[in-house]
């Protein structure tokens, strides 16, 4: 039997779980405390978690899903309108960013840039005949992520847009982005002025064309290698895009100069580039969205191949549930605001771009690139203190999206459903934010996490499933 004078007679120590209340009364007097942070897990999800932890399949699943994932090799290989590459589409089908939404429940800058593209594929002459229209169920609305495809902010492609064409030659799959139309008054924002038309038109007939033209001399281009070289310079490829963008550039001028049909052509979309940071920011969401692609539909994986938000809701698809969206409403984006504008002014989140920290970058590489918080507010502490966190709720490591900041580590890769609940940890996006209203544009950037429903409930089908 114990000594128990033994026991009374040594020095206290005392872990307190959960609550501070009893760790405070014991360290008044004197005592030291262990705290261990705890608290239960949320949504009532203690017996799926339960059943999901203790199944090896998903551990296996999981370590498959991630490892298609950062085997996938996308590959820029032409820019087409977007009728003629994304299979069933149509004049009459707009895409958007998010998860499914009805005219009715769009937001302002959604319903703005939806506004805007039906007068730019000529099914309306103004403002006013394209809300009728929108609202009459002519137009069909969907998903882009339904077609493979990805749109910043509002996401909204039409048939006529040129989109850059991905191909990822190891697992196969098409993938599609938009060309970035430039910061300020644009259609991804909501804003659909005359302005912003004739620059889509221009994007049309000039920019896309020119591209296409380059591409087909190149004979394509590999995006992975830019983004990961990006990184090390400074960028986290969501919000910053300062290296990726001249790295692009260097990569096809000579073949836009070799392909041009006039110097000044070649010149004018040399000059747009080059005035827009964000210009990678587009293609780097088609390749993410390759990536992603590859990892779904692998059964019992709770990994997240899907992160996308439309202004109202929140949705993410996880690899071994199919295509099913798990939705909650949108959140307030947290961060700093232009001249003029405060968070009364702010629409809640929006946009597919969240597919870069889907796969491991943005927001979760954000050690790598600590000016991002000149953008989106914070110190560079908490940039890197970020990145460091996303391991936790994370499968694996992306090796070749190192961090020079952290000895040359990879980025955290995977999200795991499971530890995002059990360690009630959200993932951490940085993003821009949209005004509520539509035509007025960006407002400001900053950080914002998903709500928590749509991993409980992606949590509880998995255990249903299983």
């Amino acid at each position: 039997m114990p000594d128990i004078t033994k026991l009374l007679s040594s020095p206290l120590r005392v872990v307190n779980v959960g609550a501070d209340l009893f760790a405070d009364a014991i360290s008044q007097q004197g005592t030291p405390v262990t705290r261990v942070t705890w608290q239960p897990a949320p949504g009532k999800s203690d017996e799926a978690l339960s059943i999901l932890l203790a199944d090896p399949r998903i551990d296996a699943a999981n370590q498959e899903a991630v490892q298609h994932m950062t085997a996938a090799r996308p590959r820029l290989v032409d820019v087409r309108p977007a009728g003629e590459v994304i299979p069933g589409m149509h004049k009459h089908l707009l895409l958007h960013a998010g998860p499914p939404i009805s005219w009715e429940r769009m937001s302002g800058p959604l319903r703005g840039a939806i506004i805007g593209a039906l007068i730019y594929e000529g099914l309306a002459n103004d403002a006013e005949a394209a809300e009728r229209l929108a609202a009459s169920g002519e137009i069909e609305f969907a998903p882009c992520h339904h077609y493979n495809a990805v749109g910043p902010m509002a996401g909204v492609t039409s048939a006529s847009m040129p989109v850059q064409v991905i191909e990822e030659p190891v697992y196969g799959n098409r993938t599609f982005s938009t060309l970035n139309e430039g910061l300020g008054k644009v259609l991804r924002y909501g804003a659909n002025s005359s302005e912003v038309i004739d620059r889509l038109r221009w994007i049309e007939h000039v920019l896309g064309p020119a591209l296409a033209r380059a591409l087909r001399v190149k004979g394509g281009m590999d995006i992975k290698p830019l983004t990961a070289q990006a990184l090390q310079m400074g960028d986290e490829c969501h919000n910053r895009n300062k290296a990726a963008t001249p790295l692009f550039i260097r990569e096809i001028a000579p073949e836009l100069v070799e392909s041009g049909t006039s110097t000044e052509e070649t010149a004018q979309v040399l000059r747009f580039i080059n005035s827009n940071d964000h210009f990678y920011l587009n293609l780097s969401m088609a390749a993410c969205k390759a990536a992603a692609l590859a990892a779904h539909g692998i059964a019992h994986s709770s990994v997240v191949t899907t992160m996308a938000r439309n202004g109202t809701d929140f949705g993410i698809r996880v690899s071994g549930l199919g295509e099913r969206w798990f939705v909650a409403p949108a959140q307030q984006v947290e961060g700093l605001y232009f001249s003029g504008f405060s968070q009364q002014d702010a629409n809640p989140d929006i946009g597919d771009s969240t597919i870069s920290e889907t796969v491991g970058i943005g927001a979760f590489a954000m050690a790598g690139a600590p000016a991002i918080v000149q953008f989106v507010g914070g110190t560079a502490a908490d940039a890197k203190r970020y990145t460091l966190e996303m391991y936790d709720i994370t499968v694996a490591e992306e090796n070749q999206y190192q961090l020079p900041p952290l000895d040359f580590r990879g980025t955290p890769v995977g999200i795991d459903v499971r530890q995002v609940v059990r360690q009630n940890l959200l993932p951490i996006i940085n993003t821009g934010i949209a005004h509520r209203l539509p035509g007025i544009g960006q407002v400001g950037a900053g950080i914002v996490h998903p709500p928590m429903e749509c991993f409980t409930a992606a949590l509880r089908e998995l255990a249903r499933a299983d």
